[in-house]
This record gives C-alpha cells, structure tokens and sequence, in this order.
C-alpha cells in the first residue's frame, strides 16, 4: 500500500509538472522555474522551511497563506500589492478591504529569505512560493512553482470591486470571472476546492439562511449553522468545509459536501447548477489525485496573472512597504 501511495504522489508530481510547464508558457512566458538557482540557490529552501514551522505551529494558517495568494492574484495581477500597509502612497490599501489573515507570516519568510541573500527576492514570489509549500504541509503534494515576479508599489482597495469573484456569486459570474484573468472553468472547479479547509464568518454565511434558509442547502446543516451564526449575532466564525475530517486539511472533500448540499457559500454551491461544472465536481470527488494535478496547474495558472517582470516592479526589501517607504 505504502508502494502504491509513493507511486501515486510520484505520478501527480510529473502530472503536475508537465500541466504546470504547459500553462505557464502560455500565462507568462517570462517566469521559470528554478528561477533563483544562481543569484539565490537557497531561496526556496528558506521558504518552505519557514512555511512549514509556520503550519506546523498554527495548522489554521495554510488556508491563511493560499487565499492570500489567491486575493493578490485576482487584484492587479500577482504583486504583492495584498501586503502592502497604509502609507501616503497607498492611503487605502487592499489590505483594508477585506478581513485577511497571513500578513506577519509572511513577513516571518520574507525575513528567513532576506537572511539568506538579501534584496533578491521579492514579495510575489515569496508568497507564491509559500502557496505552494502550503498546499504541500496541508495537502500532503507538491508541485513545481515558476519564479521571476516583481513587487509593485500600488495598492489600492478600490481595485478590488469588479475584481474578486464574490462568495454569492452564480456560476455564470464565476465562470466569467476567471475568464477575465484567463483562467478557465476547470481552473474555477479545481481551485475552489481550497475551500475545504480555512474558517470563515458569519457575516459571509448569514445570507443563506435568512430571512429563508437557501433551499439548496441541507436541512440538517442549514439548522447547524444557524446555531453557529443566529440571526443579528455578533459574527464571530464558522469552521469551514472539511470539517468531516480537518478544517486544516486542504483536500478534495469540499466536492462531496457540494454533492450534499453543505456547503457555506453560494459560490460552491452553484457548481452543481451548470451540467459541465456540476460533472467537473463529481470527478473531482471521485479522483483526489487527478484532482490535486488540476489543483497544482490551476495554482501556477493563477501565479503568472498581470506579473511584473524584467526591471518592472522592484523587490522590496520588507513586504510591507515599498522601498521608497512613502
């Protein structure tokens, strides 16, 4: 069994990279892999090491680190632009937007990075490198992640609107809204599947179940949330999908609770209204490693978004600011 598991892995691995080496040709043919082997040969050694101890100290921030990933992709494309603070420059960051978690564990590898090689590395690829090694310690796979990306100096919380595909959002618009970063509908199935673990709030759930319980929930789970999120209650969270094994466990478990109608966002849900994503979803549950393999391509897809690349950007010396600190 053991045999049979190590060959699976292995097979996903060279899946991975073959959907990864693909995509990345055609979403941006300037990033490469192994992309610091000689200005910074241990740039991705640093990142996974300190990703790791990061999960393993506090298992809830791989979900943490992958939807970071994911909200600074879709907003101006992969530049680190989620992690920048207030500033003159940037009075109204994304960052202020939206309720995130992640900021300091990221700054915690940017400083494992910088003490190996100073000013070389920069934020987006920090980030992304760190999504990737996220889905390993979570997941329990791994994928090769291409590197080149340089940090922009906006961030602007505006931007978001119109931006990120919304937790209400039917299929039509989701679809759409990937297609709009050149992303497709088997890239929106695959990684929708990153919300098997991770928490969320009430305020995100709420709508579903009042004033009329969304009919295409389960009864038995609609009754459970509305014990967890009451009607005018102070918010607080609820423990995410994978709660059937591990809220920390990035799997392909969100696909059957979509097939049973316990699923928290609308966004999930509707997967089951189209025929062709309804299908997508049901192969996924059925096949977690052909899942995992779209997972890998969708994620390196979604990395080569907008990048700056070449002598665009910079690379900050802390993720935080940019380097003219205004």
């Amino acid at each position: 069994m053991a045999m049979a598991t190590s060959a699976c892995q292995a097979l996903l691995v060279l899946m991975a990279a073959f959907a990864a080496a693909a995509l990345v040709s055609t979403a941006s043919a300037t990033l490469q892999y192994d992309f610091y082997s000689s200005t910074c040969p241990k740039a991705e050694e640093a990142v996974r090491y300190a990703t790791t101890k990061i999960i393993s100290d506090d298992p809830t921030m791989g979900a943490a680190i992958v939807r970071l990933f994911f909200h600074d992709c879709f907003v101006r494309g992969c530049d680190a632009s989620i992690l920048l603070d207030q500033s003159n420059s940037n009075p109204q960051p994304e960052k202020l937007a939206i309720p995130l978690r992640g900021f300091s564990a990221v700054d915690t590898i940017k400083a494992a990075v910088e003490a190996v090689c100073p000013g070389v590395v920069s934020c987006a690829d920090i980030l992304a490198y760190a999504a990737r090694d996220s889905t390993m310690v979570s997941g329990g796979f791994s994928f090769p992640m291409p590197g080149g990306r340089r940090d922009g100096a906006v961030s602007n919380l505006n931007d978001i609107f119109g931006s990120l595909p919304a937790p209400n959002m039917q299929v039509q618009a989701l679809v759409q809204s990937f297609a709009n970063k050149g992303l497709s509908a088997v890239d929106l199935v695959a990684l929708s599947g990153a919300h098997s673990f991770g928490v969320t709030h009430c305020s995100f759930v709420t709508p579903r179940l009042y004033p009329a319980v969304d009919p295409t929930l389960n009864a038995t789970y609609a009754a459970a949330l509305q014990q967890a999120c009451p009607q005018g209650g102070a918010g607080g969270t609820v423990l995410n999908n994978n709660n059937v094994t591990d809220p920390n466990k990035l799997s392909n478990q969100d696909y059957r609770n979509v097939a049973a109608g316990e699923v928290l966002f609308t966004s999930d849900q509707t997967l089951t209204s189209d025929a062709t994503t309804n299908q997508m979803a049901q192969d996924n549950a059925a096949n977690p490693v052909a899942w995992m393999a779209r997972f890998a391509g969708a994620m390196v897809k979604m990395g080569g978004i907008q990048v700056l690349t070449g002598n665009q950007g910079e690379i900050r010396r802390v993720c935080g600011a940019t380097n003219g600190g205004t």
